[in-house]
């Protein structure tokens, strides 16, 4: 695991921690009757939803020019929020770290 994925898996716990908090406290569906609380909230929760079907559509396009399922990441967004994103540049990392140590011990292999 390089820094980068220590990094986001931190972001990542904290973050999981901070939902089962809020889902224990409001419960999943009270959850979102504090949401739409007032019109502040409202805003906040909207801006976050362009901001991750943004994410998404970027997200699906990465994931299918590396050769990886978008689902799965999709899927955890629709439901976790920032949860997907996050998991999938976890994932995305460890796919370029392998995919640079295989193209390092080819090039060694030719010396």
């Amino acid at each position: 695991m390089n820094g980068k994925q220590i990094g986001l898996s931190i972001v990542l716990l904290d973050f999981l921690t901070l939902t089962g908090y809020a889902v224990y406290h409001y419960g999943y569906l009270g959850f979102f009757e504090m949401v739409m609380g007032n019109a502040v909230t409202v805003t906040a929760f909207v801006d976050l939803l362009i901001a991750l079907t943004l994410i998404v559509g970027w997200m699906w396009r990465d994931a299918r020019r590396r050769g990886l399922s978008p689902v799965p990441y999709v899927l955890l967004t629709l439901t976790l929020g920032s949860v997907g994103p996050l998991a999938y540049l976890i994932r995305r990392e460890a796919s370029e770290h392998a995919g640079a140590l295989v193209a390092d011990r080819a090039e060694l292999a030719t010396r």
